[in-house]
């Protein structure tokens, strides 16, 4: 896959996650991904996994709170696992979404959703270079990101 249409899924996904969390909450890890995403344009509510409680209480905190949240841990192993076990804690009780994590984990070429706008930033100044006749409006989510 080149990395255009990799640029594209990931421009995509982010733009869906921004629209949603308009009304829907979104599940990180901790305070640099929440940073990572309010640089990338989400100015809805972000919730950073509280390292003070456990997992089981944090679920139950959320389940008293929200009907619905997206839950976009890393793509490494423990992002992976930290998933897997918030969908079985919620199961029932929360309505959540874990697509964007996967469409981004398919196409971002990181581990970490902290990295998000240096990637961004980063492919987009190698398809600059590689790209004749670039015409910086032709990326039309390049400003909208404030990377």
């Amino acid at each position: 896959m080149n990395l255009e249409r990799c640029v594209e899924e990931v421009e995509l996904a982010l733009d869906e996650l921004v629209e949603l969390n308009n009304s829907i909450p979104v599940i990180v890890e901790g305070i640099k991904d929440l940073r990572a995403l309010r640089k990338l344009g989400l100015g809805g509510d972000i919730i950073t996994l509280n390292k003070g409680i456990s997992l089981s209480d944090f679920a139950d905190k959320i389940s008293e709170e929200f009907d619905e949240v997206i839950i976009l841990s890393d793509w490494d192993r423990r992002g992976g696992s930290l998933c897997r076990r918030l969908k079985e804690l919620l199961k029932g009780r929360v309505v959540y979404d874990v697509g964007i994590r996967q469409r981004l984990s398919k196409f971002a070429m990181i581990k970490k959703v902290e990295g998000l706008p240096s990637w961004l930033e980063t492919v987009y100044h190698r398809m600059e270079d590689t790209t004749p006749n670039h015409d910086s409006s032709s990326n039309k989510n390049k400003s909208s990101m404030d990377i």
